[in-house]
């Protein structure tokens, strides 16, 4: 990786963490719920980009792409540890389904939207 590239990865990631933070708060807004559904949109959506920056790569497309959108702006944009931080605040307030719901659904619609957005990556390249 070259330094323009390495450059291109840090503004991505910062980037990602704005786009995050606006997307967070306007749905907080305007979506009241039992379960973060903010936090439960951005990593689906996130796990959805990232499949179909990895399927491209895989397919051919540049692998700079998936370094400064996958791991920069992504890795920004999504957020594992504030899920991990909601399931366990679910659970530590009584609210143990919710906290199952949240935990074990979020992983399981991650993953489907990672393996949907690499199919199509894939598939849009060739």
């Amino acid at each position: 990786m070259n330094p323009a590239e390495v450059l291109l990865l840090g503004v991505a990631g910062g980037l990602g963490a704005v786009a995050r933070y606006v997307l967070d708060t306007a749905v907080s807004r305007r979506v009241k719920a039992p379960l973060p559904v903010a936090t439960i949109s951005i990593n689906v959506s996130g796990s959805l980009l990232l499949g179909l920056i990895a399927g491209a790569v895989l397919a051919g497309a540049d692998p700079a792409l998936q370094a400064v959108l996958g791991t920069g702006f992504l890795g920004g944009y999504t957020t594992f540890s504030t899920a991990s931080y909601q399931s366990v605040s679910l659970a530590l307030s009584g609210r143990w389904a919710a906290a199952v719901v949240n935990g074990v659904g979020t992983l399981a619609l991650c993953l489907a939207a990672a393996l949907g957005g690499l199919a199509l990556g894939g598939a849009l390249t060739v």
